[in-house]
């Protein structure tokens, strides 16, 4: 199984942790990053995953951040088709840009699974035509796992 991360579920492990919901997903994805290091899960990233990881301000948790990230195994190039498939994205929902970069590089990279946990971008995904689903790790561990 292919699954891609979006920026905020890699850094959700390091998101105040006396909130339950926040703790239940961060061990969600550290069990989904741990399965990809041992080969159960193809772990996928991208070039556009990089650039929101680079434009963190907190120092620190950026080098948490990298350090978790390193599972990924496959990295989407950033292209011309997935700037054109963001921008149809964006025409057909509220998406915001880095999201709508990010549905776009799953979709180029042909995931089976997009994590995230914004709420909101969940529930606007469900409405797009996708070849993939995009859920919450604690939806993904319900059904999944």
């Amino acid at each position: 199984m292919k699954i891609y991360l979006d920026n905020c579920c890699y850094n959700r492990p390091f998101d105040d942790q006396t909130q339950e919901r926040i703790h239940l997903e961060s061990e969600v994805i550290l069990a989904v990053l741990q399965r990809g290091q041992s080969g159960i899960y193809k772990i996928v990233g991208s070039d556009v995953l990089q650039l929101e990881i680079e434009r963190m301000h907190d120092v620190i948790k950026k080098q948490q951040v990298k350090e978790l990230y390193k599972v990924s195994g496959t990295n989407i190039l950033y292209s011309e088709t997935i700037k054109e498939r963001a921008k149809e994205i964006k025409r057909q929902s509220n998406i915001k840009t880095f999201d709508s970069l990010h549905i776009a590089s799953a979709e180029a990279g042909g995931v089976d699974i997009m994590l995230t946990t914004d709420d909101k971008l969940e529930k606007m995904s469900a409405k797009l035509d996708l070849r993939f689903k995009v859920m919450n790790p604690l939806k993904f561990a319900w059904e999944v796992i």
